[in-house]
């Protein structure tokens, strides 16, 4: 077999190959014989079909399947011959397959890049740090309370913080503006679900009471002919209603599992879900920021094979998470919604991945139970979601991938400068903004 290989740009290479004729005929003949000892035809009996007949019926077809088995295998031999990785599928040009010439053919595939790692104990992570103080419980009970409010009707005019029961008509130059009427909406008063003045033209409006307001959409607004429009909304109030909270008494704690009514373990209990909550978001907004470090201070040449290959991951597990269901058509949605994450995800996959070599990193089994424990435990049915992931190989690889970066993270943190950043408790549960889309050419 000779073989050559050329780089055409960057990442492409074209791959030239030649296998002796001689090969591919015995291959060929081997495979005929085979078959002749198997093969029914009419007019013969089993195992006795004479050798030419076979050649005649079936041979163009076998000398095809044998050229198919033979691009394959060759290709295979070839780039580990020459030491590249590909780092996709090859596109196969055959050159020459006629019966008694050298088999000739070319190959064009990415290899994956070479990564050269920065200087990683140069990197500067912020570390956020937090803590649940006794008024992070407070204002957690309240909003507790609040998840249980209850609404009554009263008899006076509508305030802020009311929940109003009405009926809306915008019109804009005598036409019905589409999806700006409704009747029986309920609309708590300051809750800021309108356009700017229509919750405050209600307040101070009784039960039975009507008015027409002149309204101007924001320059901002989603329905873009809208945006900057004067519309006009007839108003009809139907109903008043109040919020009560829940005392915070034996009752109310029984809601949440607290039988014996004791305050101080109703407190004990909501702190510790408070902190199990923190103690994620702590843990997922350090494993973030890192690993953006990682990618801010490297530069990767992409394969396009593997990009395309992510964008499709990303693809499936949008649709999976939004519920598009088995009748969507995935190929509906364009690859340039998904791309940008699909080349961040590529990226920083080929940078863990050198780390994880060079290091000498391997997946500690332990931490992926653990983690699948953890997952598992947020589940009316932990054990079947544990069986899920466990005969799911994808889901599974995911997880233990995502392991793997924890343990990169610790890796690094190890050995890069560490800054403390305090923060509160709902500061802290909020993610940082999304990074800024990378240049395409990385």
């Amino acid at each position: 077999m000779q073989v050559s290989i050329e780089t055409t740009s960057g990442l492409e290479r074209r791959l030239t190959v030649e296998v002796p004729a001689a090969e591919v005929e015995d291959a060929v003949s081997e495979r005929i014989e085979k078959a002749a000892k198997t093969v029914r035809l009419n007019g013969f009996r089993p195992g006795r079909v004479p050798v030419r007949v076979v050649r005649q019926r079936f041979g163009s077809a076998i000398r095809q399947e044998v050229i198919g088995e033979t691009l394959s295998r060759t290709f295979q031999d070839a780039v580990s011959r020459e030491g590249v990785r590909p780092a996709g599928p090859p596109r196969i040009d055959p050159m020459r397959d006629e019966p008694g010439e050298d088999l000739a053919y070319t190959a064009v595939f990415e290899v994956y890049p070479e990564v050269r790692l920065a200087d990683l104990a140069a990197l500067e992570i912020v570390k956020p740090v937090a803590s649940v103080s006794d008024a992070d419980v407070d204002a957690m009970i309240e909003r507790l309370r609040e998840q249980r409010a209850s609404w009554d009707e009263v008899e006076r005019p509508a305030a802020l913080g009311d929940r109003a029961r009405i009926d809306y008509r915008g019109t804009r130059g005598g036409e019905v503006v589409e999806g700006g009427s409704a009747e029986g909406a309920e609309l708590v008063l300051g809750s800021g679900r309108m356009i700017p003045g229509f919750e405050d033209a209600v307040v101070g409006m009784s039960a039975g009471d009507s008015k027409t307001v002149t309204l101007t959409f924001p320059e901002d607004y989603q329905e873009e002919s809208l945006r900057g429009a004067e519309v006009e909304f007839e108003i009809t109030l139907q109903a008043v209603e109040e919020k009560h909270l829940p005392e915070v008494d034996a009752e109310f704690l029984k809601a949440f599992g607290i039988e014996d009514g004791n305050m101080e373990g109703f407190r004990s209990e909501v702190q510790r879900n408070m902190e199990r909550e923190l103690n994620t978001a702590l843990r997922s907004k350090l494993k973030n920021r890192t690993l953006e470090q990682l990618l801010a201070s490297h530069e990767v040449e992409l394969p396009q094979a593997l990009v395309a290959e992510e964008t499709k991951v990303v693809r499936r597990q949008m649709v999976a998470q939004f519920g598009g269901g088995a009748s969507f058509d995935e190929s509906m949605l364009p690859d340039d919604l998904f791309a940008d994450q699909a080349r961040r995800r590529v990226k920083l996959g080929l940078i863990v991945a050198e780390i994880v070599k060079s290091a000498e990193i391997r997946v500690d089994e332990a931490r992926v139970r653990e983690r699948l424990t953890e997952i598992a435990a947020g589940y009316e049915d932990p054990e079947q979601v544990m069986r899920y992931y466990l005969s799911n190989e994808e889901a599974l690889n995911a997880l233990q991938g995502s392991v793997m970066e924890d343990q990169v993270v610790d890796h690094l943190l190890a050995g890069a400068k560490v800054v403390e950043e305090p923060l509160g408790y709902e500061a802290a549960l909020k993610p940082d903004p999304a990074p800024a889309d990378e240049d395409e050419d990385d």
